[in-house]
């Protein structure tokens, strides 16, 4: 059988470890939400109905994942907005964003949400985030989601994320762009293969749209986080050269309180900035999770 993702067999540290992970369902990661409960409150509770959680992250205590538990979204808590299922690597990239209190926030591709309202949660409800999501026919989900999480401090848009208007300067952007999703990918079951979209060579052109907008929207002292859950370098590194060359930009370290591996030099043939080192690139076989890029981006000073 040919292996999955044989393209990025150089760039991807123990391959065969990688291959290996794409073979096993995903493990069931949850966010508590701080903004409903405490997590030793819902901890207890869980515990009493014979569901133990797992604490997946070192540096924020609302992060686990649930071994065993297959179906989150039915228990009363989910409905009550005291947990939400989540992938560890999704809830890094609010963590690694890190906004501060009484913030002006962009998230410029908001929907389903988790992102938005782990933001609101930092923030701790104060400030404004602002949540634009294009597609009218996701905004009752993403509504949904802010209101079940007891989000206050939000609002929703509609605009095309690569033309928001530029009327204000924001002090946090979030820019989890659309992306081929291979880090989504798990091989479960003969019948499980990935296919490759034609249209996944149309969308570095529009992430670097909405990258260079998102950066275009920043105060001077402001903090960019640009993320994909793929592992294709046309999407990430790529991308990122692209805003060097064309903007005043600078890399920030990614601190997530996970290990990573840093972001590629080079890629067939073309060479990128050594600051994409300071890049994060998040594998399934080193974090059970979605596999993930993240660039946390300043102006340069």
């Amino acid at each position: 059988m040919d292996a999955i993702f044989e393209e990025y067999r150089a760039i991807i540290p123990d391959f065969s470890g990688f291959q290996g992970s794409l073979q096993r369902p995903m493990c069931t990661h949850l966010r508590i939400n701080r903004l409903r409960i405490e997590p030793r409150s819902l901890l207890d509770r869980l515990e009493r109905k014979g569901v133990k959680l797992e604490r997946s992250s070192k540096i924020d205590d609302s992060l686990f994942f649930a071994p065993g538990l297959t179906s989150p979204g039915n228990l009363p808590e989910y409905f009550s907005g005291y947990l939400h299922p989540q992938a560890l690597t999704s809830c890094l990239a609010a963590i690694a964003l890190d906004p501060a209190p009484e913030s002006f926030v962009l998230d410029l591709c908001a929907a389903p949400g988790g992102k938005t309202s782990h933001v609101a949660q930092l923030m701790g409800n104060t400030g404004l985030i602002i949540a634009n999501e294009l597609y009218p026919g996701r905004h009752a989900g993403l509504g949904h989601t802010l209101s079940r999480l007891g989000v206050l401090n939000t609002i929703v848009t509609g605009y095309q994320a690569q033309q928001f208007p530029m009327k204000q300067r924001f002090d946090y952007v979030l820019a989890d762009v659309p992306c081929s999703g291979e880090g989504r990918f798990r091989k479960i079951g003969e019948n499980g293969f990935y296919q490759t979209r034609k249209s996944k060579l149309k969308l570095p052109d529009l992430q670097k749209k909405i990258l260079l907008r998102g950066f275009d929207l920043l105060k001077e002292d402001g903090v960019l986080l640009y993320a994909t859950c793929t592992y294709n370098p046309d999407e990430n590194e790529s991308v990122i050269q692209h805003l060097l060359t064309e903007r005043d930009a600078r890399l920030l370290p990614v601190v997530t309180g996970v290990s990573c591996e840093p972001g590629l030099t080079k890629w067939r043939g073309r060479r990128y900035d050594v600051q994409i080192r300071k890049s994060a690139r998040f594998y399934p076989h080193r974090l059970d999770s979605v596999g993930f890029f993240m660039a946390r981006i300043g102006r340069r000073t």
